[in-house]
């Protein structure tokens, strides 16, 4: 073998030696490599409900698993500030409403985020928050109910889940407006939030649909007003708050956020994955979401930022009403 031979082999070796190196750096980049966590800053039974249609079907277009990570504390500040300090790479999600995203780190200046510190990957389902009484209360609707408040200040007492969430923000709003005043009493959760009203503890909740839906259909709890600017299908009846004619409204999407930073094409494999899995399975997601009273409310990274975009204008201003 001549010296030009041994050199040509040399430098084919070498082509070898990076060319490897580049496919596994290249498949170390290849996302998503490993199983993506979804974290869920609320207990059991509402925000995960919503999700999980669309987080178990994800895996099929993603080649990993998606799971649920329960992280509830401080009207979803927990949960979400995790995520928020988390490493921008995808793997670490915070699926929910925009009343952790939005609404907490507006009114809570400590929890170390904004709405801000994260990426939106796309919204999921769209749903609502109602007030309801139980069903033996004396005010059959919402204005029963300001009228009593009128004649009897300081009467009526009502929960919702967590201070300076939306659920009690938009009720403090509603009564600012029509210059009653309730008493507050917070609790830990939706589901909480129903067990007080359903055991007589408070007159009133402010609460998601979710859990309030099976007590609404069995007729141990009547609905008096959605957030939502249009009615919702599964409660058709239902008035809304602007029917009554206040000013305030609030839908409530629920979806998945990675941390700031994500790279673009990571939240748009994730965001694929979550459209294909709708566009496959749009029947079976409709009809789990249907009996939890929710619809499908799909919306890409850019729609989801203005939709949170415009929460932000939104109780900004409710925050400046409650705060008088």
């Amino acid at each position: 073998m001549n010296r030009r031979q041994t050199i040509l082999i040399f430098l084919a070796s070498l082509t070898l030696i990076f060319s490897a190196a580049g496919n596994s750096r290249a498949a170390e980049r290849k996302f998503p490599s490993k199983p993506i966590q979804v974290i869920i800053p609320f207990q059991p039974g509402d925000t995960d409900n919503l999700l999980r249609p669309f987080l178990e079907k994800m895996p099929e277009f993603l080649g990993q698993p998606v799971t649920m990570v329960y992280k509830p504390g401080a009207a979803g500040a927990t949960g979400a500030g995790f995520v928020a300090a988390s490493k921008p790479d995808g793997y670490l999600l915070v699926g929910t409403s925009h009343s952790s995203i939005v609404v907490v780190p507006l009114t809570q200046k400590d929890v170390g985020y904004t709405w801000k510190s994260f990426a939106p990957v796309c919204s999921m389902a769209d749903s609502s928050s109602l007030l309801v009484v139980q069903s033996g209360a004396p005010w059959k609707t919402l204005k029963d109910l300001i009228e009593d408040s009128k004649k009897n200040p300081g009467k009526i007492n009502y929960s919702s889940s967590g201070t300076f969430g939306s659920n009690h923000l938009i009720p403090e709003a509603m009564c600012a407006e029509a210059g009653i005043k309730w008493t507050y009493i917070p609790s830990q959760g939706s589901g909480p939030t129903i067990t007080a009203l359903l055991g007589g503890h408070v007159q009133v909740a402010s609460t998601a649909i979710v859990p309030a839906l099976p007590h609404l259909r069995s007729g141990t709890l009547r609905p008096l007003a959605v957030y939502r600017p249009t009615r919702m299908r599964a409660l058709p009846d239902t008035p809304t708050l602007r029917e009554f004619g206040f000013s305030i409204h609030s839908a409530s999407p629920y979806g998945i956020l990675a941390p700031k930073n994500t790279p673009r094409e990571v939240v748009e494999v994730l965001h694929q994955a979550a459209k294909k899995a709708v566009e496959k399975y749009r029947d079976t997601i409709a009809d789990r979401l249907d009996k939890l009273g929710a619809e499908i409310g799909f919306e890409s990274p850019e729609e989801y930022t203005a939709h949170l975009d415009k929460q932000y204008e939104l109780f900004s201003k409710i925050y400046k009403i409650v705060k008088k």
